[in-house]
């Protein structure tokens, strides 16, 4: 028979302060089993354990609490095991990152560096379908999902098979938001489409590096890049252009995609022999 315990008592029998039980209460996640309308005081059933106990066991695996709410409240087993097993895709993404991550800072620790292949190349001026927006750094990869999935559908129903690309503002560097520009060349006769607009890309030289595989060390990409051009080139003005060459959507391997840093300069320099 389930007897009513103190939130104090609450808290010593599932490991849960009483701060935390006190916040449950108060967004409705884990509601007392009764509240003194005098004195306020919580109290707790004792079959209210088992939920408590349930609770605690996805914020360990840090749950956000809008899913813990969804797995608790709901008798479809079936919408349970879905919202577990996203959460759970989530953390083995986080966890194959920092992977990554050390991977890439054990490098950074060992003496010398990696060689970086610099081309130089004039991109003429193109036609393309765009979405323009003011874009914050840290949203960037959500974003690009989003964007990139529409100009691909836009393109698969006309008929347009092209490398995908995008500029960047300064201001997306130097202040963690601006104007981004996706795009997807086409031809110069190219006729509107719903939901993206025809933009055109000017022309002009660029130092162009390749960076191979996942993202994790892009900034050491755009590290290297850049210290080439400002040690050897004469930086022209306008936004940095990447280019998707082998993206995630057209597979999933990290590994095999590639993707062109197109750094702008003013001329193609005097090759020094």
């Amino acid at each position: 028979m389930a007897a009513l315990v103190t939130v104090g008592e609450f808290s010593r029998l599932t490991h849960l302060s009483v701060k935390t039980l006190h916040h449950y209460h108060e967004i409705g996640l884990l509601a007392p089993a009764s509240v003194d309308p005098t004195s306020g005081y919580r109290r707790y059933g004792t079959g209210q354990v088992d939920q408590a106990l349930l609770i605690r066991r996805l914020r360990e695996l840090r749950m956000p609490l809008p899913e813990v709410r969804e797995l608790v409240e709901t008798s479809d087993d079936s919408r349970r095991e879905e919202t577990l097993r996203s959460h759970l895709e989530r953390m083995e993404q986080e966890l194959a990152h920092t992977r990554d991550v050390v991977t890439s800072l054990r490098e950074m620790l060992t003496p010398g560096h990696r060689a970086l292949d610099v081309d130089y190349r004039f991109i003429p001026a193109f036609r393309a379908y765009g979405v323009r927006d003011q874009v914050e750094r840290d949203a960037i990869g959500p974003w690009c999902e989003r964007v990139f999935a529409r100009l691909g559908a836009v393109g698969a129903e006309h008929g347009i098979f092209a490398t995908c690309g995008a500029t960047y503002s300064n201001d997306f560097f130097n202040d963690d938001a601006g104007e981004v520009v996706a795009f997807l060349p086409v031809a110069p006769d190219q006729e509107p489409a719903d939901g993206v607009e025809l933009v055109d890309i000017p022309g002009g030289f660029f130092a162009i590096a390749v960076h191979a595989g996942s993202l994790t060390d892009f900034d050491r990409s755009y590290g290297a890049l850049g210290s080439h051009v400002a040690e050897h080139c004469e930086v022209a003005p306008g936004p940095i252009r990447e280019l998707y060459v082998v993206s995630p959507g057209d597979v999933e391997d990290p590994a095999a995609w590639r993707t062109e840093i197109c750094w702008p300069i003013q001329r193609i320099p005097a090759l020094k022999g």
